[in-house]
């Protein structure tokens, strides 16, 4: 029962119970190491059959006596083997007290059986034993001495102390290696493993599991073999790779089935409905749950599996899920208290809150809180003496009909976790607990109740050094400040939850397994309601420059954040300019608009140069904008569609340019640089129509991921050197067409008078592309292949001979080159990528390789087009950079005019606008 308090509440901290739970690993028994009577000896194994039946309590009774004849006999090893089992089976029942006093038996035994003193190579490391020492790795005592350690790893897990469980299982693992037991060895590798990933240190993790798993490989199929495929399956899951995540959950399902192991083949039944639901398969990840619940022996497996269960029939609005609660409601009842069943309660009372608001017609907080006003039940609070937060009693009162248990009855549910976290002595799952009965006030439209326990949930989080709860519940509290008419308080809540969001940075992506899962729902909207609040209330022309200098400060922290969560781990720093200094001082011929979408509206702020910020509102709801942008989308790669996307394109025209149309003119602005919000980023700019003229037509264009652009220069056209490789014939299998102009691409590559190395056809794999990179200095790197932009990282990739570069790998090979070159990759060209159906936020796949390759500019498609358009494009492109020293943002709009003006075949904006530029335009 390794996995805790804060792994479990990382599964909870930041989302709603769609999340999964994290499932849980069986602890180790300490098996008997030097002789004893036969009786004593058939006790202790009694005791382990019962544990591993799960009947710890007649377990207990066994190894107690086995205790009590091995004290009587002075026999101190096998003393300390009954008292640690007791420990593990005392934490299997929640007795954390009676947990800790049985190991502390085990270590006291320990210390007084030492053989060799101070001679000891080997010391316990434990907060009550700091100076004690144990035998030689060569003695008796040293394999005890590992299983103890390993116990009381698991103890501090257990009791959310994941820190310290590392370093005592780091412990373990030594003694384990001493003592020449493999087994343990790698038993307490996979447990370290865990601890980290409860820590969020997921890379950490990773590589303490492969160095687990190295070790596996060498053994026979196992139990142990069985939990180690399993838990790199969830890590795999938990860094995003979710193909593979599912692969080897698959192997140890099959290992498990083949050991006749239930407790394994039910939780790598968990594991994979976990994947699934992070690949959206529903089905397969409902079926695996009930399957799952069905297999387990352990209760705290089945309550997981049926917890998960529920909460994704709830998330789809299946109203199946009532027939769960039941079950549900008598496990809670009869699990005893523990870390897990603490959370459990709270992702239970969650997904009920989800169910009732969903009935209501209302599924985001937002909506829950500003529901209708109808008939409600009024939760009552009686104060206490209690210092933190008072008891809590709800007194029942007409229950609403929107929620399948009475709302008191998940307050009550809320309540039992604050006393049961209280009597356990975690303090990130009072708060939690307390935060999330806040939440339910809110939902409820109490406000001063709500807002009185979220402010006492915060200062438990914050006096507990947890930002990955603090920030939740500083959202929270400035909603409530929000929906209480406090603009100004509610505005500095916002600020101080944002900038924890900050602090988390790579944190906010490790906190949570299934933050992928979320992002859009437990994250963003914190950003985009501080947005909203910035610039409400305000004329146009009269919000104060403070107030727009964050707001694009926010979205720009919301666009990083969106791209840590795309990688799964924090972005690279580099040392970038603000494009602000760009405008003013090295290209005061550009402008740059943002546009953000907030729910009911569209805000546009605009820096010209040397004139200050500012801000016009457009009064259309984030619906319309979203279903206008995509039926632009699809109009732009559909033939004889043309009206359509004149008409799709004014209207957006309007929207974002016709406001300061005749300003633009007057200020001689030459160049648009657009940093798109949302949907904004699946359609190019250039294509927009103002009754008359295109977008391209008037101005250059280009886009940027965000405020900031790294070492802003114009590109050297002095030995400029390309790396082109291409597929004219994809991979067999492939579902991707050919493409027969790659070599016309590239030939009009060289005659435009750059230096090319090339890599074609069966010549352009991944190994060599490495190769190449490594080995040379290229400023420009061009590949004619196909790809997708997704914002899924696993489904963003490029083509190569040996099958798809994955984003994660693409950008590995980039970044090592990066550090062994200090000439930065000028430009970065994807000539025949497309973005992914039906993915609104596909283009962020785009951003993320635009930013993290290192390169100043990229230049891609958006959408497959005509393999010789394409070639064409690409060669006027080259030309127009090379031989008139143009902008790229102007050699761009110069080889999109001439497709559009010089080949009748290709003026369709179908044709010339599926290029993008990303990053630096000079």
């Amino acid at each position: 029962m390794h996995s805790i308090s804060k792994t479990y509440l990382a599964v909870l901290l930041i989302f709603l119970p769609g999340t999964a739970i994290a499932a849980p690993s069986a602890p180790e028994i300490a098996s008997q190491p030097t002789r004893s009577s036969g009786d004593d000896a058939q006790l202790l194994q009694q005791g382990r059959e019962l544990y591993t039946t799960g009947q710890f309590a007649q377990a207990i009774k066994i190894w107690q006596q086995a205790a009590q004849n091995y004290k009587a006999k002075g026999d101190k090893l096998n003393l300390a083997i009954a008292s640690s089992n007791l420990s593990l089976a005392y934490q299997q029942l929640g007795q954390w007290q009676q947990a800790e006093q049985a190991i502390a038996v085990s270590f006291d035994v320990l210390q007084g059986s030492r053989e060799q003193g101070s001679n000891s190579k080997f010391k316990i490391q434990n907060s009550k034993f700091p100076d004690s020492r144990l035998p030689t790795p060569d003695s008796r005592g040293l394999p005890v001495l590992a299983q103890a350690l390993n116990t009381q790893a698991s103890l501090q897990l257990g009791m959310g102390q994941a820190e310290t469980a590392v370093s005592t299982w780091q412990q373990a693992a030594t003694a384990y290696e001493r003592a020449g037991d493999r087994s343990g060895n790698i038993q307490s590798l996979l447990n370290q493993s865990q601890a980290l990933q409860a820590l969020g240190l997921y890379r950490r993790a990773l590589e303490t599991l492969t160095s687990a798993d190295r070790s596996l490989s060498a053994t026979p199929d196992s139990p142990l073999k069985a939990a180690g495929l399993r838990q790199m399956g969830n890590l795999l899951r938990s860094i995003g790779d979710l193909p593979q995540s599912q692969q080897i959950l698959q192997r140890s399902l099959e290992l498990a089935r083949k050991l006749n192991s239930q407790s394994d083949i039910a939780a790598s039944l968990f594991s994979l409905g976990n994947t699934a639901r992070s690949q959206r398969d529903n089905p397969t990840a409902l079926a695996y749950y009930q399957q799952a619940a069905t297999t387990a022996i352990a209760p705290i497996t089945k309550l997981q599996a049926r917890l998960n269960q529920f909460s994704l029939l709830v998330d789809t609005q299946d109203s199946t899920a009532q027939s769960l609660i039941p079950e549900i409601q008598s496990l809670l009842a009869t699990i005893p208290p523990s870390s897990k069943t603490i959370y459990a309660q709270i992702d239970f009372a969650q997904s009920l809150m989800i169910q009732g608001s969903t009935e209501q017609g209302a599924g985001s907080r937002e909506k829950r809180a500003e529901g209708a006003e109808g008939e409600k039940t009024t939760l009552n609070r009686q104060p206490s003496s209690q210092s933190v937060a008072p008891a809590f009693t709800v007194n029942r009162q007409p229950s609403t009909t929107n929620y399948q248990l009475p709302i008191t009855q998940i307050a009550q549910l809320l309540a039992s976790a604050v006393d049961r976290s209280r009597n356990l002595g975690d303090r990130r799952a009072e708060a939690y607990a307390i935060g999330s009965l806040g939440s339910l006030y809110e939902q409820n439209r109490q406000w001063q109740d709500a807002q009185e326990l979220t402010q006492q949930a915060l200062i438990l989080s914050q006096a507990a050094n947890a930002p990955d709860i603090t920030y939740r519940w500083q959202w929270q509290l400035a909603r409530l400040l929000r929906m209480q008419g406090d603009t100004p308080g509610a505005i500095a809540t916002y600020r101080e939850a944002v900038k924890t969001l900050k602090s988390l940075r790579n944190d906010l992506v490790a906190v949570n397994p299934e933050i992928q899962f979320n992002f859009r729902d437990e994250v963003e909207p914190v950003y985009r309601e501080l947005v909203a609040l910035l610039l409400s209330g305000q004329k146009s022309g009269e919000t104060p420059q403070q107030n727009l200098a964050q707001a694009r400060e926010t979205i720009e922290a919301l666009q990083l954040a969106e791209l840590d969560n795309f990688f799964r781990e924090a972005c690279i720093e580099a040392q970038p300019v603000a494009i602000d200094r760009v405008v003013d001082r090295d290209n005061p011929t550009a402008a740059v608009i943002y546009p953000i979408i907030l729910p009911d509206r569209l805000e546009v702020i605009l820096k010209i140069p040397q004139q200050p910020l500012r801000h016009y509102t457009i009064h259309q709801p984030q619906t319309q904008v979203e279903q206008t942008v995509e039926r632009l989308q699809r109009s732009l790669t559909e033939p004889d569609r043309t009206k359509d996307v004149r008409d799709l394109s004014q209207q957006i025209y309007n929207w974002l340019i016709q406001p300061v149309a005749n300003e633009l003119q007057q200020s001689g602005v030459k160049t648009l640089v657009f940093v798109p919000d949302g949907v904004l980023r699946n359609i190019p700019m250039s294509a927009l129509f103002d009754g008359k003229q295109y977008l391209v037509e008037k101005y250059a264009i280009a886009v940027s991921p965000g405020l900031q652009l790294t070492n802003p220069q114009p590109i050297s056209l002095a030995n400029l050197k390309a790396l082109t490789a291409g597929l004219s014939v994809p991979p067999a299998n492939s579902p991707f067409p050919p493409l027969p102009a790659v070599r016309l691409e590239f030939n009009l590559i060289q005659q435009a008078g750059v230096a090319i190395a090339e890599l074609l056809d069966r010549a352009f794999t991944s190994k060599s592309l490495e190769t190449k990179i490594d080995s040379n200095s290229f400023n420009v790197v061009h590949l004619a292949t196909h790809g997708q932009f997704s914002s899924q990282a696993e489904n963003t990739f490029i083509l190569a001979a040996d099958g798809p570069i994955n984003v994660r790998k693409f950008d590995d090979l980039l970044r090592s080159r990066n550090r062994r070159r200090p000439n930065a990759i000028e430009l970065l060209v994807l000539s025949a990528c497309e973005t992914a159906t039906g993915d609104r936020r596909a283009a962020l796949g785009l951003a993320g390789i635009a930013v993290r390759a290192g390169a100043r500019s990229t230049l891609a498609s958006l959408w497959q087009i005509d393999d010789e358009a394409t070639a064409i494009f690409i060669g006027e492109f080259y030309k127009q950079l090379t031989k008139t020293k143009l902008t790229r943002a102007e050699a761009l709009r110069q080889a999109q005019l001439n497709l559009m003006k010089n080949y009748p075949n290709y003026r369709r904006p179908g044709y010339w606008a599926a290029y993008v530029l990303v990053g630096n335009w000079l």
